[in-house]
């Protein structure tokens, strides 16, 4: 092969791999949230499991993607580890995918498929048939790259040396290295295959040499899953692990039954076409290794744990739970799982806020430190989660995702500020003690009266927010109780004036007073403006005609 032959092949292989890309992220774009109900559709049934896994992976492409994907659920709390197992069994079933569409041999019809699928990007105005333009367009592209690979290698049919390789290369340890190392390097299983079946074309390489290059690439496929357990925390190195033991362990089997048994005579008989036999051996090996493993799952997650055991002392406590970047690769899920941090940080600032107020209502600092620890988590997740947001702003996403995004954006801000406000509530309980401040009964009592009011909205607010939608009759309790704290703000200033006016007070009680019901009342706007942030609310209109 010359220079030019080389240059060819790396273009071929970009092309096949670009084409694999686009068409797997047009898919996934056209199917939208159906992925998220796929994903809400896995429980502890193992064949539905398979299923899920299988059904993603063939829609995009590619089972280390897939698999990546499963170890940033596992890593979010999305997924149990228990659930990606089948997961990840049904990822190997659906990447051969790949391989028949491969062996259907449509190069000569990739120059069609290239036109109409730009055709309908360029001209068509609707969001889902640019999508499925953009399948297309990757299916013309995948053929190209695959005819482009082929032709490439061509001039191997007449190189001896190449030949003679081939001719002393009887031990199966050189296939399963070659088909390591093209896969560990390529990052992908399918481009690792696509570059077998391309040199099958050409007739260049034995069906029995074939079957050990493929037994390699099953275990060189690993390889993507495990780089992305890289800073994870335990149960993702497991989930890879899992993985890597369900490859290596089908790769033994299959080794075994090619090398003992008359296997490779079989899949002759089947088909004389090299390429299609390549597919019908990559099918077979996923899913006899899949059935005959499905059921000894659990022993899997136990044989992880044990050779990734649990580190001693707690992770870190500035941590997502259920933010990670390899989930990025699936847009619906990402906006799924940004709200369910956001719901998570809603939930921290209500109770820091919570003990904080009662740490000064009782005088009592001994949940200080919790309140400030808390506070840092806090502050670390309005960080992370906005600049989480920002990544996938930039992201090819629905509508209705955007401007769930958009609203987001605003709801971590009026929860990161409930938080700032928990911290003032603390350090005054702090103040109140040093500088011995007491507090009179009535005053605790109204103070008591009104952070009721103030969590009860918070908790209205939040529960709205997480259903995304505000009905008139929830908007005008939630009104009603935003009211309420103004209401009880100016009234209870009335009495503290009495109070003072009386000599009930001091001048520091009364202005620990007057802050506090401050910090309530400010409390009560930002969760007002949770509630407010919903795909669907009543309009002001509405709301005005009601109160009439």
């Amino acid at each position: 092969m010359s220079y030019l032959n080389y240059i060819t092949l790396a273009g071929g292989v970009g092309m096949f791999l670009y084409g694999i890309k686009i068409m797997g992220e047009g898919l996934e774009l056209a199917a939208g949230n159906r992925l998220k109900k796929m994903l809400e559709k896995i429980t502890s049934n193992k064949i539905i499991a398979v299923l899920v896994g299988a059904t993603i992976t063939a829609l995009i492409q590619s089972s280390a993607a897939t698999t990546v994907m499963v170890v940033g659920f596992v890593n979010t709390g999305l997924m149990q580890l228990s659930q990606a197992v089948g997961v990840i069994m049904g990822a190997n079933i659906g990447t051969t995918m790949t391989s028949v569409l491969i062996s259907l041999n449509l190069s000569d019809f990739a120059p069609i498929f290239l036109l109409l699928g730009v055709v309908l990007i360029m001209f068509s105005k609707k969001k889902t048939v640019k999508f499925v333009g953009q399948v297309i367009t990757g299916f013309g592209l995948l053929f190209l790259g695959i005819h482009t690979m082929s032709s490439s290698m061509a001039p191997l049919k007449d190189s001896e040396t190449f030949q003679g390789f081939l001719t002393k290369a009887t031990n199966p340890i050189y296939g399963i290295l070659i088909g390591f190392v093209i896969t560990a390097i390529m990052q992908s299983s399918s481009a690792s295959i696509g570059v077998l079946q391309s040199m099958a074309i050409q007739g260049i390489v034995p069906i029995g040499f074939s079957a050990y290059v493929l037994y390699g690439q099953e275990i060189g496929s690993c390889v993507p899953t495990l780089i992305s357990t890289i800073g994870t925390k335990t149960n993702s190195k497991r989930a890879a692990m899992i993985h890597l033991l369900f490859n290596c362990f089908g790769a033994l089997m299959f080794i075994a039954i090619t090398m003992f048994t008359p296997y490779l005579d079989l899949i002759k008989h089947i088909t004389d076409n090299q390429v299609v036999q390549i597919s019908i051996m990559h099918i077979l090996f996923k899913v006899i290794n899949t059935v005959v493993l499905l059921p000894f799952s659990d022993w899997l997650v136990k044989l992880s744990c044990k050779i990734i055991p649990e580190k001693e002392g707690a992770e870190n406590a500035l941590t997502l739970e259920y933010l990670d970047d390899h989930i990025l690769t699936t847009p619906p899920i990402a906006v799924l799982q940004a709200g369910r941090e956001t719901l998570r940080m809603a939930s921290l600032a209500r109770n820091n806020l919570s003990i904080a107020a009662n740490m000064l209502l009782k005088c009592d600092l001994k949940n200080y430190d919790e309140v400030m620890k808390t506070e840092e988590l806090i502050n670390f997740l309005n960080h992370k989660i906005t600049h989480y947001l920002v990544k996938i702003n930039a992201l090819e996403i629905s509508r209705e995702d955007a401007k769930y995004i958009g609203r987001l954006f605003h709801v971590v801000n009026d929860i990161e500020r409930i938080g700032d406000h928990a911290q003032n509530l603390a350090e005054a309980a702090a103040n109140e003690i040093e500088e011995k401040i007491e507090l009179s009964e009535t005053a605790k009592r109204e103070l008591k009266n009104m952070l009721d009011t103030v969590l009860k909205l918070i908790d209205e607010s939040t529960a709205s927010f997480e259903s995304q939608s505000l009905d008139l009759e929830k908007a005008k309790v939630i009104e009603a109780l935003e009211e309420e704290i103004d209401s009880l703000k100016d009234g209870y200033q009335m009495s503290h004036i009495e109070r003072l006016n009386n000599g009930e007070c001091g001048v520091k009680a009364g202005m620990l007073f007057i802050n506090t019901l401050t910090d309530f009342e400010r409390v009560g706007d930002h969760a007002e403006n949770i509630a407010w942030a919903v795909k669907t609310k009543p309009t002001k209109q509405e709301m005005q005609v009601s109160a009439e």
